[in-house]
Formats: structure tokens, sequence, C-alpha cells
């Protein structure tokens, strides 16, 4: 078998989410003189390649910890939804339409390859593609977690959004309500067949409403 990391190298500066706080890796004792090295991890929940739970929008959702370990461990069908533009919708269509032969038995996680994962660390990335609140609900229907590689699964504001565009978490609270998960800021899965498994653990944050996710398609040879 063959895995692949998924996950985008944790950093300083790195991209993140409007308004949220930086990221800040900086050494506190080095090897010369110290004699060891060890360092100091400043992070928000929400960094980078993570896990969202329903905790994030629900005050009575689930938290990281009280998650089973075997929950992050999916059968995952990739969706190329490519080419998209800015800013543009992913509906239920917009999903259906290459899932020719449907998804097969036991899949519990649909991934939405939007490609943006290209634009990661530019200005572009902000203005990514996102789901409909009705492609949510088909997801949720169907018990299906959600992967994307977007910095986000419903639009993130920025001066380039449109007036008519949905605002606030329709997609997250939908997945939420249905007890499903979500996978932001994945990458590079034109390197993965339709069907794979995903090891995405998160850190084991006590009460934790999203924690950063190692994540690793493991694809039959």
């Amino acid at each position: 078998m063959a895995s692949y990391d998924l996950s985008h190298p944790i950093e300083s500066g790195m991209c993140v989410y409007p308004d949220t706080p930086p990221v800040r890796i900086e050494p506190t004792a080095t090897v010369d003189p110290d004699g060891f090295r060890t360092t100091a991890i400043e992070i928000d929940s929400h960094t980078g390649t993570h896990l969202d739970v329903p905790a994030h929008m629900l005050a009575d959702g689930m938290a990281v910890d009280e998650l089973p370990v075997e929950t992050f461990r999916f059968t995952a069908h990739r969706v190329d939804c490519r080419p998209l533009e800015p800013r543009a919708e992913i509906g239920v269509e917009t999903i259906t339409g290459p899932l020719d032969s449907g998804l097969g038995d036991a899949v519990d996680l649909l991934v939405i390859q939007t490609g943006w994962d290209d634009h990661w660390g530019t200005g572009r990335y902000f203005d990514h593609p996102y789901l409909t609140r009705e492609a949510a609900d088909w997801l949720a229907d169907r018990g299906l977690h959600l992967g994307i590689d977007a910095l986000n699964a419903d639009p993130t504001p920025t001066d380039n959004a449109p007036p008519d565009e949905p605002t606030g978490y329709p997609v997250h609270h939908a997945l939420f309500s249905s007890s499903r998960l979500l996978i932001e800021n994945l990458r590079e899965l034109g390197q993965l067949p339709p069907r794979f498994e995903l090891h995405a653990y998160p850190l084991a944050v006590r009460g934790g409403d999203a924690a950063p996710v190692r994540a690793v398609a493991v694809v039959d040879d």
C-alpha cells in the first residue's frame, strides 16, 4: 500500500482564516548551548489542514476528545469538480456529475477537489469555491462527512464577495446538525484514485471544537 500526505506543513506566518491569530513557532531551547532542543507552538485550533467537529458551531455538539478514535479513519471518495471559478458555488449537480458509477459501498467521506490548494499562500486562496446549503444537506442525508482542498466549505468574507453570496456558515451547520465532520485545507488530491482510505487523527484537545490533523491517504497498490 502507498501513503500520501495531504497536509499543509505548520509554520510561522502560514495562511490562516481572516482575523485568526497568526501561527508562531519559536525555539525555547537549542542544542547549542542548552544541550537539547524544544519549541513553543502557538496555533489556533483551525490551523492548516484540520478537522472540525460539531462543538465548533453547536453548544451541545460533540467535542474532539469525545469521539472514538476509529471515527477519524475514513473510507473516502474523491470528486474532481475542476475547473472552478473563484467563489463558485458547488451544488448537488456539481458533485453528482462526476459520480458516473456512484459512490460504491461503505464510503463515509466525500472529498471535494476544487484545485484551490494551488493558490495556498496567496490572496486568491481566500476567494475559494464553496458548497451550497443544498449540497451540504445532500451529504448529510447520505451520512457523509466532507473533506475539501480549500480554506472553508462556506464562503470566506473578502472584498471580492458579491452582495448576493450566502453569509454565515450554512454548510457547517447542516453537517454538524447531522453529526457529520469536516476536514478543510487538504492538498494534492490529484495524485489519488477516486477511492482511498483517509486517516486524519486530530490532537486530543479536551473539549476541542477542532484540531490540526496529519491527513494521510492510504491507497492499495
